[in-house]
């Protein structure tokens, strides 16, 4: 009697628990679980959405292609509703989603927190009903300021001809040609072999990435620029399905909604940069040679950039976009944010949004 009962309970116990559960989403993605972005960005957010369903919802974390397929394929697997939800970049599909590219043009960004925020504003202004209206979007953001990383010291745009560059982007493939420079497009994950093989002579990645990659083992020169001047930025985008999340009860969709959109993006945007300084120390301590272009020298960059910004509104143009209009008006966000800002008046800090930061020194696999 007393098995008997105990059998009883433990299905009831198990029934109600399942009853709690209403719904398990699929959440994919192309790192391992133990890069940044993954676990100071991605499960931090899980958690605050699952507690605030109040146990009714699960979200399964499948990191590094767990689920099958290649990167590039991400947004077709949540669009054709193969996977609920997923983190993907949207440079891995080129010219697929035109209106974002604006915020990866040369020098356009100042910071990752800033223009992540200016990129959910103008997705909701001008990329939700286009580029993205097939999705649900739950967050967009960029990483922190592009850096050079070559086997020889580049201090001028001269010393830039020839040079072979893995690049991440359309928009930095442009800036590249524009320099002189050779650009090869390849997953990030290839680079090391590529850098050892010496089917490239450089990389262009934020510090973030450099130690995961062991960049700073196999170049000892680093590029950067002035503060305020990104070589380039990459943006990223979280979404879920759309079907998948108008079929969701109401309380759910809230706890969702409530845990996206533009702090979500501001903070995805920030905690990626926080990883930028405790890498970059790193090739400090092994002795490399950073080199940062003066102000004064960024001004020369930035005007041979230029024809970057003409021939990508001229492809937009082509498509029946207003690229200039898209240039001055994230131009004119990023700096809005930018400002605020320097006022004090941006957004909560890591802390406050209730997500990590790294602690002093530390560091961790990055994308």
């Amino acid at each position: 009697m007393f098995m008997a009962g105990m059998v009883g309970l433990g299905a009831l116990l198990a029934s109600g628990a399942a009853q709690a559960q209403e719904v398990t989403l699929r959440l994919h993605q192309f790192l391992p679980p133990q890069a940044n972005v993954p676990q100071f960005v991605i499960d931090p957010w899980i958690e605050r959405v699952e507690e605030a369903a109040g146990g009714k919802l699960k979200i399964e974390h499948f990191p590094a292609m767990q689920l099958g397929g290649k990167p590039p394929e991400l947004i077709d697997q949540v669009i054709d509703g193969a996977v609920d939800i997923a983190w993907t970049v949207n440079g891995f599909t080129p010219g697929r989603f035109p209106r974002p590219e604006v915020f990866e043009l040369p020098f356009m960004m100042t910071n990752a927190e800033a223009a992540s925020r200016a990129y959910w504003e103008l997705f909701e202004k001008e990329m939700k009903d286009t580029d993205y209206a097939n999705l649900h979007m739950l967050g967009a953001w960029v990483h922190g300021p592009g850096v050079l990383h070559v086997n020889k010291p580049v201090e001028t745009m001269d010393d830039m001809a020839n040079v072979k560059f893995r690049t991440p982007s359309r928009m930095i493939g442009f800036l590249l040609e524009e320099l002189n420079a050779a650009p090869i497009g390849m997953p990030i994950t290839s680079i090391p072999e590529a850098l050892s093989k010496g089917v490239i002579d450089g990389a262009v990645v934020p510090w973030e990435v450099t130690t995961a990659l062991k960049i700073p083992e196999m170049v000892k020169n680093h590029t950067e620029f002035a503060e305020g001047n990104a070589f380039y930025t990459v943006t990223f985008t979280l979404s879920m399905n759309k079907a998948k999340y108008e079929s969701l009860p109401d309380d759910i969709k809230k706890a969702i909604d409530d845990n996206s959109g533009m702090e979500f993006s501001a903070m995805g945007g920030k905690i990626q940069a926080s990883y930028d300084a405790p890498a970059r120390e790193k090739a400090v301590e092994m002795g490399n040679n950073i080199i940062t272009i003066s102000p004064e020298e960024t001004k020369k960059w930035r005007e041979a950039a230029q024809p970057v910004y003409e021939r990508w509104a001229a492809d937009m143009e082509a498509k029946g976009i207003d690229g200039k209009a898209l240039i001055e008006e994230a131009q004119a966000l990023i700096a809005k944010y930018t400002e605020q800002q320097g006022n004090g008046s941006a957004e909560p800090s890591t802390d406050e949004a209730g997500m990590d930061k790294p602690a002093e020194g530390e560091t961790a696999p990055a994308q």
